[in-house]
């Protein structure tokens, strides 16, 4: 099968390395600020549309990034800018396309919830609440049609996990099984909706059992933990065992989109949150008690990442529009 010779490398330890510890460090600040900055910039009026911001969440999305090959497939929803970054796709590339330029790599016509980077085996980004549970079941298949051993990670949130769509791709999944890691980002309100009012079963982890589809319950604001589950999940996939749940417990700084006020949760439940159990804020103590790393060396860090941000943004701004010719591409692909 392909793949088979890179089976050794996939193998990693509980215990990350020191290097492995600044990595996740850097990508999830670096998610952070771009986050950030895409907020200013929607502020400013140079982003339309609509914009869900990852700022709180980045330890699910660097956590499983972290245990997946360049062949493994990723597929998500509309709060995807974080999952581009961790991807590898760049960030002069994701901000432009946010802003609707032709240096985007949708080349402007995708924006926050359409982009797609085949190069990254990054599939988007979908706009339909749970469509890209189905599609990512999708690609998984093609994988097991292929006798390929690349395996698909699609990432949804806990609203999209009430959808329909979601149980027949959890059955044709379990029924084939299929090599895809389902991984439910549990924010607690999908769109303004406290999981409780809106859930029988409030223990998402559970949603694959009469699938037959084993699942778990992960701290989703610790990286570490995060990335443990997720190589045994994938590993799993990755043997031939079939598709395997993980319900991420994290939690959206922001409201759901920028024009949500989020006045459904009370201002001392977010700084609590914040407080007690930021993914960043929890990496970087550990990497100081740890000795792995001293102020210095992460300030350095936070230079080098908004410097990576500024420049995304200055780039995105500088970028030319698409020309109107390009509303006639990418519309059909020709037999």
């Amino acid at each position: 099968m392909a793949g088979t010779a890179n089976k050794a490398r996939r193998k990693k330890s509980t215990q990350p390395s020191k290097a492995e510890l600044i990595n996740y460090y850097t990508q999830m600040l670096l998610i952070r600020r771009f986050e950030e900055k895409a907020g200013q910039l929607y502020g400013m009026g140079l982003i339309a549309g609509f914009c869900h911001l990852y700022i709180g969440q980045e330890a699910v999305v660097v956590g499983v990034q972290s245990v997946l090959d360049e062949d493994d497939q990723v597929i998500t929803g509309y709060r995807d800018h974080g999952h581009m970054l961790a991807c590898g796709m760049e960030a002069r590339g994701v901000m432009a396309e946010l802003t609707g330029r032709a240096g985007g790599y949708s080349r402007g016509k995708g924006g926050s919830m359409h982009m797609f980077s085949r190069e990254k085996n990054f599939y988007g980004g979908h706009g339909i609440v749970g469509a890209q549970v189905p599609i990512g079941t999708g690609l998984a298949f093609s994988n097991r049609y292929r006798g390929s051993d690349a395996v698909c990670v699609a990432y949804f949130g806990d609203g999209a996990a009430n959808q329909g769509q979601v149980y027949e791709a959890f059955n044709m999944a379990s029924l084939w099984k299929l090599p895809i890691v389902y991984v439910i980002e549990n924010n607690q309100y999908a769109m303004g909706t406290s999981v409780a009012r809106a859930s029988a079963e409030t223990e998402l982890f559970k949603r694959g059992i009469s699938f037959e589809i084993p699942g778990e319950e992960v701290d989703g604001m610790d990286v570490v933990e995060v990335r443990n589950a997720a190589g045994r999940a994938v590993e799993r996939a990755r043997s031939g065992e079939g598709p395997y749940i993980l319900e991420m417990k994290t939690y959206r700084y922001r409201g759901h989109s920028m024009s949500d006020p989020a006045k459904y949760r009370t201002r001392e439940e977010v700084t609590e949150m914040r407080e007690r159990h930021d993914p960043i804020e929890m990496l970087r103590k550990r990497l100081i008690d740890a000795g792995q790393a001293d102020e210095d060396a992460l300030k350095a860090i936070e230079k080098e990442v908004r410097a990576i941000v500024n420049d995304s943004a200055e780039f995105a701004q500088s970028s030319p529009e698409p020309h109107p010719d390009e509303l006639w591409t990418d519309v059909l692909v020709e037999g």
